[in-house]
This record gives C-alpha cells, sequence and structure tokens, in this order.
C-alpha cells in the first residue's frame, strides 16, 4: 500500500474515533438532562442536538483527537433548568442570597436544585467522552483517574468554562465552592459509571452515529432514551 494511502487511511479513522467521541459527549449530556431532571422529579425540559458540518468546523490535529475538539462542532441547543425559572427577572437580586449555598425561601431553594442539576447535566458530557475513550483504550475508568481538570482533555473546554461561571455565582467562599464542585463532580462521575445509564447513553451515541440529520429534536432522542434498556455493549 502506498504511503499516501496509509496516511489516508491513519487521518480517516482518526476522525471517525473523533466523531464517536462527540456523540459520546452529547449522549452524556442529553441522558442526564433526561434521566437525571426524570430522577430528580423535576419537570422535563425542552433540548436539541445540533451537529454542524465538518467543513464549518475549525480545523484540528488530527493526531490529538482527545484534545483539540469543542463544542463548537456539536452542542446542546436548550436543556438548562436555570433558563426555565420565572424568577429570572429584575428583581432576582431581592430574590435570591448573596450565596446561593444559603438559599432558605421556596424560590432560591427552587434555584439552587435547577443549579446543581444544571452542573451535574453539563459534567455528564465530557466524563461520558471520557468514559467511552478509556474503554476503547482498555484503560481504567474510576474517579481516582479522572478529574474535574482533566476534562478538559474530553471536549470539555467550553463545559468547564461554564460550570466554573455557576460555581462562582454559587457561593463566594474558594473552600465552599471547591467543596460543592467536587460534590457534584461525584454525582457526574457516579451518573455516568451506572451501568443502566451507560447502556442507555451508548444506544443513544450509536443512534446519534448512524444518524445523517443535523439537528436531532427532543422527541426524537427521547424515544431512543425511552425505549426498552435491551441493548447489550
Amino acid at each position: 500500500m502506498k504511503r499516501n494511502k496509509i496516511i489516508d487511511n491513519y487521518k480517516s479513522h482518526i476522525k471517525n474515533q473523533h466523531k464517536i467521541a462527540i456523540t459520546f459527549h452529547e449522549a452524556g449530556h442529553a441522558a442526564a438532562i433526561y434521566l437525571n431532571n426524570k430522577a430528580r422529579m423535576l419537570p422535563p425540559i425542552f433540548f436539541q442536538i445540533v451537529f454542524k458540518e465538518t467543513e464549518e468546523a475549525p480545523n484540528y490535529d488530527e493526531s490529538i483527537f482527545q484534545t483539540i475538539h469543542d463544542d463548537s462542532i456539536a452542542s446542546i441547543e436548550g436543556g438548562r433548568l436555570i433558563h426555565t425559572l420565572p424568577y429570572l427577572s429584575e428583581n432576582l437580586d431581592d430574590i435570591l442570597p448573596i450565596d446561593i449555598s444559603q438559599a432558605n425561601t421556596p424560590p432560591a431553594i427552587e434555584y439552587k436544585i435547577a443549579f446543581e442539576t444544571d452542573i451535574i447535566n453539563i459534567l455528564a458530557g465530557p466524563l461520558a467522552e471520557a468514559k467511552f475513550i478509556h474503554q476503547r483504550d482498555n484503560e481504567l475508568f474510576n474517579h481516582q483517574l479522572i478529574s474535574f481538570k482533566a476534562l478538559k482533555n474530553y471536549g470539555g473546554i467550553s463545559d468547564l468554562k461554564l460550570v466554573g461561571e455557576y460555581i462562582e455565582s454559587f457561593c463566594t467562599n474558594k473552600q465552599q465552592q471547591n467543596e460543592k464542585l467536587n460534590e457534584l463532580f461525584t454525582m457526574a462521575f457516579n451518573f455516568i459509571n451506572d451501568d443502566a445509564n451507560w447502556k442507555i447513553i451508548t444506544k443513544l451515541a450509536n443512534y446519534l452515529s448512524e444518524s445523517s440529520e443535523n439537528i436531532i429534536g427532543y422527541d426524537e432522542v427521547v424515544s431512543v432514551l425511552s425505549q426498552p434498556k435491551n441493548y447489550v455493549l
């Protein structure tokens, strides 16, 4: 086989692995938004998964696909509880305490729940991608090996930035911020690492990989997530 053909095949393989990793990333977000919110008895939230054409996405180095792609290639539109609350108005400062961690009124407590749930659902994306990559490479996937900061290597740069904005608004004390972040990171990790959840995430990721649509709507995603758990890894 000619050298150019070998190189082309290698690049094609890397790009394919890159796309599969992206589908797991978005499947992690979507499954968390739907299943995690449902488990917490929170109202359903509309969202859709959007994929950009490859030529619209920024160029990337095929040799290190784990660290270079970002959410400009695929994203979840909607799905954040914080945007559905009726209290997001001009008098929000009068309703919420300076530290949301000290919430003690019904509106503030509702805001706190939405706040924490959104963070978990955001972290579920890069964690799902990390688990896919570790399993693919026959590596262990556990809480000791995957840290919050390490998620930047799994398409999570924009996710970590968003979580940082959330957590800075949660409270002003740095120690409390770190404690809350560790708590929510552990909850997101446990969600992804749950066998039943992982089967559903894998099923959705496979569905997204096989789809030729650029936009996967809410009803379509939910129909996949709600199917009987008969998928075998």
